[in-house]
């Protein structure tokens, strides 16, 4: 039995393949949703402030006071900002939301009214608009919110009991702060309105389509080491054929199986799961092409920059793997600290992502979504000229 057990183990130590992917594999991901998860890297247990648009329409002392507050506060960064210019920055993504103060605010608060504050957000981006909820509130409420309750307050039970004992307003005042402590601010989405699929459903069809994608470029990409191995590629060099004319063929048969791989799941999507596919269709077509350029491109280099078919099993598992956990596949963006949302912008995941996004989530116009399909592109040209170069040094002069 021992002998059978240590006759198992060495071949297990000298399959660097399994031996990585047993416990490298699983080390790197760990950390990357620790990460995620604010376990490990928050800066003193603390996440990152929410930047929040702030539109002053009123223009008085009470409501400079507000944003005076609201900028102190260590969970939030104001930026003074248009309400229209703030309302397309939250529709386009850039901020979670935009507070809105209107005319009319201070005589509001003078006169015990509700005010005229407004929080224009994008719902997709919940653990940011929980922060801004909460502190919110609690500044309104602090700074205005006593003395509007209190004059509503007052003002209705003085019309039925003139003689009334201030001190039981005062107690009317504190129970209703209690229970209702939302009399001022009116919520309001701007995204995701306009058709009515679930962020869920964009998140899982546009994230596990890219990942698996990648996977399945990759392993047309390793098809080559094989070829190489078993001597079809010297073969197919003895034949009137070009050693680059191979390379462009494989290429081609990556990004066709990119192309209708993709459309396949969205058709899936629209068919089965009945996502919604009232968006610009020219979008959707250039947004496809450009993502399966882009990750055919890359699954290829992925095997190019091996030697053997083994070796190009082991990297292109890894890399994709990582790619996807901060590129958007496997973790959704939002939650992700700061350092990783600017590390995804080196995944292919992330564009292609964050494109679905606005074409599904956003409903943004083709002009709005063509920078992330010239990234896609830009992504797709450097990686196929790279991957050239490396093919003909490795594999057909070799």
């Amino acid at each position: 039995m021992f002998k059978l057990f240590k006759k198992d183990l060495i071949l297990f130590l000298h399959d660097h393949r399994s031996v990585i992917l047993t416990f490298l594999l699983p080390v790197l991901l760990i950390t990357l949703f620790a990460f995620a998860y604010g376990s490990i890297g928050a800066y003193d247990g603390r996440s990152e402030p929410v930047k929040l648009l702030v539109c002053d329409l009123d223009g008085t002392k009470s409501s400079k006071e507000i944003i005076h507050e609201l900028d102190s506060l260590e969970d939030i960064i104001t930026t003074v900002s248009d309400p229209i210019i703030s309302k397309e920055l939250v529709i386009k993504g850039e901020y979670a939301g935009a507070l809105i103060i209107y005319k009319g605010f201070q005589d509001s608060v003078e006169n015990g009214n509700s005010t005229p504050v407004e929080l224009v957000y994008d719902r997709s981006r919940e653990m940011e608009i929980g922060i801004l909820q909460h502190n919110l509130i609690s500044t309104l409420m602090s700074s205005t919110g006593e003395i509007i309750v209190k004059k509503s307050i007052e003002k209705y039970l003085q019309g039925l009991f003139p003689a009334i004992n201030p001190a039981i307003t005062d107690n009317i005042v504190k129970t209703t702060m209690k229970e209702d402590n939302k009399l001022s601010i009116t919520y309001t989405s701007v995204v995701g309105e306009k058709n009515d699929t679930k962020l869920g459903l964009i998140q899982a069809v546009a994230g596990t389509a890219i990942m698996m994608l990648l996977f399945s470029v990759a392993a047309v990409g390793t098809s080559i080491l094989e070829e190489k191995e078993n001597g079809t590629i010297n073969r197919l060099l003895y034949s009137p054929l070009k050693g680059s004319t191979i390379l462009y063929s494989k290429m081609l048969f990556a990004f066709f199986i990119s192309i209708l791989q993709l459309t396949v799941m969205f058709l899936f999507a629209w068919i089965i799961l009945k996502m919604d596919m009232s968006v610009s269709i020219a979008g959707l077509i250039m947004l496809i092409v450009a993502t399966s350029f882009a990750v055919s491109s890359l699954g290829i280099f992925l095997a190019s920059v091996a030697k053997t078919r083994q070796q190009a099993h082991n990297l292109s598992t890894i890399i994709i793997l990582v790619m996807s956990a901060i590129g958007g596949s496997m973790i959704p963006l939002f939650i992700m600290p700061p350092i990783l949302q600017k590390m995804a912008l080196l995944s292919v995941n992330y564009w292609g992502i964050q494109g679905f996004y606005d074409l599904f989530w956003r409903a943004l116009p083709l002009e709005e979504i063509l920078p992330k399909i010239l990234v896609l592109i830009c992504i797709g040209v450097l990686m196929t000229s790279a991957s050239i170069q490396l093919f003909k040094k490795r594999i057909i002069k070799s």
